[in-house]
């Protein structure tokens, strides 16, 4: 059974409205997704009967807002088939994920000279919190290259491990702009063997592929709400639970502290250690309705799906002329979205005339400055697909572009 993208693409209010009378197309999800119904509903569902602070009250309101809570977190932890919910940690974001595992393994566990091991492909929030901690502790921030295809080098990784100093592996799950997928079980199986931790950043994965942590067996791995059709506002870590109990916490105050004196703290217990200040509650009542929502499509469908729209966009941006696709132009070889540069043309001045009619692509470099440093470009045109995407929303494509060129070279 086939995805009904325009039955789909009904549940999202956001998609009805009009741009200057055109009809909204929008092929921006690795930046963010929209949000169906069933979430805002959720969410203000929540909010109208349910809302309080969790974990710190006896009455009804607080009872109800910390089962719905730990519900989300149950949620999150059949979702990524983690094995406890104690490796669950609810973060605000994929970035503050990353981060927490630089400075709070990274800082007390890593010494100078040790070596983090991260991609060319890497968005910067898998990048920046590695060259602070360069800045901090003095380790050696390596590279790992990529082929002319941006597909994982995997000579330059395996030299790299040889040396025995890289004591971590900071890796995508999938590109956010070529949308190529590292092969994760391969090169998680070779860190652990050379001696290292593996994060998987899978802020652009986890809406296009099952994810499994426990198959996978990485040690951490973060993704973000807002880009699986749930809210902003609320991201995830996963850690090995004996690796987050070695860590210190992150941030200090409510929530966090078991015991609290005049002179000390002692931490409390998992994952509250890392969970301080009142957390994203609806936001994490929004996440799980967006999981539940999810599973009402197979993964096999949404992957036939997914295919069926990248080989159908592959196919149009190749109509147009001094159009140049990045990456691979195979739709079995990528996930998620398709970059491209035209000749004469910037993606900025590109994507402003296309969004006046609705179209809403990304350009830019998309936080992935050294790829683009690589490929030797300074910007690029995104297109990204979701479970909503329709042909109409790809074909589109070729008579918009086609026209804005015109107008760009007059």
């Amino acid at each position: 059974m086939s995805l009904d993208s325009a039955s789909i693409r009904r549940q999202f209010p956001l998609l009805q409205q009009k741009i200057d009378d055109h009809p909204m197309m929008y092929l921006d999800a690795s930046a963010t997704s929209q949000k169906p119904q069933i979430v805002l509903d959720a969410m203000n569902d929540f909010y109208t009967t349910s809302n309080a602070n969790v974990h710190r009250g006896m009455h009804v309101l607080s009872e109800r807002a910390t089962t719905e809570y730990e519900k989300a977190r149950e949620s999150v932890r059949r979702f990524l088939n983690a094995s406890s919910t104690d490796e669950i940690i609810f973060t605000k974001s994929s970035t503050e994920s990353i981060n927490l595992v630089a400075r709070c393994y990274g800082e007390h566990f890593l010494k100078e000279g040790d070596a983090v091991l991260v991609s060319i492909l890497e968005h910067h929030s898998n990048i920046v919190p590695w060259l602070q901690l360069k800045e901090k502790k003095g380790i050696d921030v390596r590279w790992i290259e990529v082929d002319q295809q941006g597909q994982i080098r995997m000579d330059s990784f395996e030299s790299q491990l040889a040396e025995k100093k890289v004591k971590m592996v900071a890796i995508t799950g999938l590109s956010n702009v070529l949308g190529t997928l590292p092969p994760l079980k391969e090169m998680i199986a070779s860190a652990h063997k050379a001696g290292a931790l593996v994060i998987v950043d899978a802020a652009q994965l986890a809406a296009h592929a099952q994810i499994d942590v426990q198959d996978l067996d990485c040690d951490f791995l973060a993704f973000s709400g807002h880009k699986i059709y749930g809210p902003t506002g609320i991201g995830v870590l996963y850690g090995k639970k004996d690796l987050l109990g070695a860590m210190p916490p992150f941030l200090g105050g409510g929530m966090m502290i078991k015991e609290v004196t005049r002179g000390h703290f002692v931490a409390t217990d998992l994952p509250a250690k890392f969970e301080a200040g009142t957390p994203p509650i609806a936001e994490a009542v929004g996440l799980r309705t967006a999981i539940e929502w999810q599973k009402t499509f197979s993964w096999k469908d949404r992957q036939d799906h997914e295919r069926e729209m990248l080989a159908l966009a592959l196919s149009e941006l190749k109509k147009i002329e001094g159009l140049h696709i990045l990456g691979p132009k195979n739709p079995d070889q990528i996930l998620g979205c398709i970059s491209f540069v035209v000749d004469g043309v910037h993606p900025h001045d590109l994507t402003d005339i296309l969004g006046s009619q609705g179209i809403c692509l990304r350009a830019g470099h998309h936080c992935a400055q050294p790829l683009h440093d690589t490929l030797g470009i300074p910007a690029s045109t995104r297109l990204s697909i979701s479970l909503h995407t329709t042909k109409d929303d790809i074909l589109i494509l070729t008579p918009a572009i086609t026209k804005a060129i015109k107008i760009l070279k007059k």
